[in-house]
């Protein structure tokens, strides 16, 4: 395991809010609406890498910009975790695939973690805007054709009530052929470490398991 996200593991294990907060986080303006994996049964779906990270300065480590790159590693990391446990059924086209495709295509495409897919955190935006949506179109079509690109626009950390934190992870999925958002979600998770948090906001962008106990 690379060193940085290794020691970020152990480190959002053990972080507890530093001081607690006096208000509570104001409500996501986009409610966390389940991804309907069912319909992308069989299909490959990119994901691309997170590429903004923001940290309350009362959250202890996530400042800086050595925190931020290190912090959008782990977050990467257990995105694409969730997603292959929670949908098999979906051939995932992870980060990292994607950026030895990007390598192997030069001149042809930017790094898939220099597209400006941060921008697609306004609820606002029903389309992928130019030029991202050449990049990704171009960048799923030399990723096997896939057709969807899921999307980690933005991952916020904040203190919670009593010694606990809040993760807001902002997403969205778009058609690759037609530019468009066909799903977006502001998935929000509380618990006494990041990872907790991170892991509870993770769990809201999938349906129920009808088969689970």
């Amino acid at each position: 395991m690379h060193r940085s996200l290794r020691t970020l593991l152990l480190f959002c294990c053990a972080l507890p809010a530093a001081v607690s907060a006096q208000q509570k986080p104001a409500k996501p303006k986009v409610p966390a609406i389940p991804l309907a994996v069912a319909g992308l049964a069989g299909q490959g779906v990119a994901v691309l890498p997170l590429t903004m990270v923001v940290g309350d300065p009362r959250v202890p480590g996530t400042s800086g910009p050595k925190a931020r790159a290190t912090l959008m590693l782990w977050a990467d990391s257990l995105l694409g975790d969730a997603l292959v446990e929670r949908a098999p059924e979906v051939s995932w086209v992870l980060p990292a695939a994607l950026r030895n495709t990007a390598r192997r295509a030069p001149g042809l495409l930017p790094s898939p973690d220099q597209m400006g897919q941060s921008v697609m955190r306004s609820p606002g935006l029903k389309d992928l805007p130019d030029p991202m949506r050449n990049y990704v179109r171009q960048l799923l079509a030399l990723s096997g054709g896939a057709r969807y690109a899921l999307i980690p626009a933005s991952l916020y950390l904040s203190p919670a009530g009593g010694d606990s934190l809040t993760v807001q992870l902002s997403a969205v999925l778009a058609d690759g052929r037609l530019g468009r958002v066909v799903w977006r979600t502001v998935a929000v998770g509380h618990g006494e470490t990041a990872d907790a948090a991170y892991r509870a906001a993770l769990a809201t962008m999938f349906p129920p398991d009808p088969a689970a106990p």
